[in-house]
């Protein structure tokens, strides 16, 4: 399914609290996003109500097995394509941003193109530092 970009970008961050906090508060989700409370909220019922969080009797936000599918895609596409624009000579902060904006919108097939091409890039380059 294709999210709007603002829910992957939730789940994205659900991801990333939870590796850095263990639990996730919607407290935590406005912090970190710099969103008001009142519209993470509303994005956590969306979430919920669509199958892509989970809440227990605390009000601690949990990702459900299809949320943290498409949380770890995103994550996996982000730091993909950080890597990538970085290997090219863009500098990190551009990188990271420009990541954040394209890993919503690009297909798998380009992604996986560019995956491999800097694979074969990397591979190149070793053996000739090698040699």
């Amino acid at each position: 399914m294709n999210l709007q970009e603002s829910a992957e970008m939730y789940l994205k961050t659900i991801l990333l609290l939870e590796k850095r906090n263990r639990s996730v508060r919607a407290i935590d989700i406005s912090r970190e996003m710099q969103f008001s409370r009142p519209t993470v909220s509303q994005q956590i019922k969306n979430l919920v109500a669509n199958g892509y969080l989970e809440l227990d009797d605390t009000k601690l936000i949990f990702l459900s097995p299809k949320g943290r599918k498409i949380a770890e895609e995103t994550y996996r596409r982000h730091n993909g394509l950080v890597d990538f624009f970085t290997w090219i000579g863009v500098s990190e902060e551009t990188a990271f941003e420009d990541a954040c904006r394209i890993e919503h919108y690009i297909s798998q097939e380009t992604f996986d193109r560019i995956r491999e091409y800097l694979d074969n890039c990397r591979k190149i380059y070793r053996t000739k530092k090698d040699s």
